[in-house]
């Protein structure tokens, strides 16, 4: 599976690093058709640039980054989270094929956002793999029935010493009229 991870990240990673390369260099070129999906969102993000183009370059730059940390492996999880995110609002602005009329740019537009949402498919399960280890959540269940097992086992052992204690303490003058008898004896 190892190897698997090695050759499948790149090239999953591929797409995004030459479009955002592409987009970085010609934010022009995407801008227009970004801009009804692009501007609304900058709007309700706080530090977003509201202009087209710069919402555009950043998208990319955040495709080369996240793309070049899933084809390397370093935090790959988070990598595909952040290209996953950046994927939703890039497929509704640039392949909207239910607004297009003519048939055949439909169609096309309407394969691009299929293949969008197949990479995003791709990038979740990317996101999910825990190289065969178990999750975060999985590990603190665990913790949690443990340290809950190791809770029980404490108070049984306090409840058990202190019945010892109390059961001495119960005993002791029965002790001290032995000692004393057989003192006097």
């Amino acid at each position: 599976m190892a190897v698997l991870r090695k050759y499948a990240r790149p090239m999953l990673a591929s797409v995004f690093v030459a479009g955002g390369i592409s987009t970085v260099r010609a934010p022009e070129r995407v801008a227009p058709a970004a801009e009804p999906v692009a501007v609304p969102v900058a709007s309700r993000v706080p530090r977003l640039p509201e202009d087209p183009e710069q919402l555009v370059r950043l998208n990319g730059a955040v495709h080369i980054g996240a793309g070049l940390l899933l084809a390397t492996g370093i935090a790959p999880r988070f990598a595909a989270l952040a290209l996953a995110g950046t994927l939703v609002p890039t497929t509704l602005a640039g392949h909207a094929w239910w607004r297009e009329k003519d048939p055949e740019v439909r169609a096309q537009q309407r394969t691009h956002f299929l293949k969008n949402v197949s990479l995003m498919g791709g990038l979740l399960i990317a996101a999910a793999d825990t190289h065969g280890k178990p999750s975060v959540a999985y590990r603190a269940r665990g913790a949690a029935k443990s340290g809950r097992k190791s809770a029980a086992r404490m108070r049984h052992d306090t409840a058990h010493t202190v019945q010892g204690a109390a059961d001495a303490v119960r005993a002791l003058p029965d002790r001290a009229r032995q000692t004393a008898q057989s003192v006097t004896g």
